[in-house]
């Protein structure tokens, strides 16, 4: 009963690590893509963006609104090819954490008293797809991964040579 189980158990893990990659894929293609589109919307209605900041008393409201566009634009950009994943990750995190604090701080305020408040607001999601990618990395199909793979390769072989050509002692 106890190895049927665990053999259970490892199928179930097995089964569930292959899915890792693709739902990466998932997660960084649509998120980054909605937050490019979002960081296009923004960079199309700028002074509109402008109005919002200023009225939430954000220091520097012009500078902060076109960083903000852009690093949506491009951060979205960047999440759905994979490239500069976890890089990126960060300051799209951080960016959806001031956006609670300043825009949604009533949803912020309601995490534990009533989550559904906390989850329907805008930036959650956006927020979660940048977190899963920041602790998880992007996968096996993204460029990170194409990236990587060629330099370990190209670093692999130098090793591989440059260990053969070291003289014996």
């Amino acid at each position: 009963m106890i190895q049927t189980t665990t053999k259970l158990y490892e199928l179930l893990i097995r089964s569930a690590n292959t899915l890792q990659s693709p739902f990466l894929l998932f997660v960084r293609v649509y998120w980054g893509w909605q937050l490019a589109q979002t960081g296009w919307g923004k960079l199309g209605d700028i002074n509109k963006v402008i109005n919002f900041f200023t009225g939430l008393g954000i220091p520097a409201p012009a500078l902060n609104a076109w960083f903000v566009s852009g690093l949506e634009l491009v951060g979205g950009i960047l999440l759905l090819l994979g490239l500069g994943s976890r890089l990126v990750a960060l300051p799209l995190s951080i960016d959806m954490i001031v956006a609670y604090i300043t825009a949604d701080r009533e949803a912020l305020a309601s995490i534990l008293s009533a989550p559904d408040k906390f989850y329907a607001a805008a930036p959650y999601t956006f927020l979660m797809a940048s977190l899963i990618v920041l602790i998880f990395g992007p996968g096996k199909f993204s460029a990170d991964a194409v990236l990587t793979g060629r330099f370990r390769g190209k670093a692999l072989k130098e090793s591989r040579l440059t260990w053969h050509k070291v003289p014996a002692v």
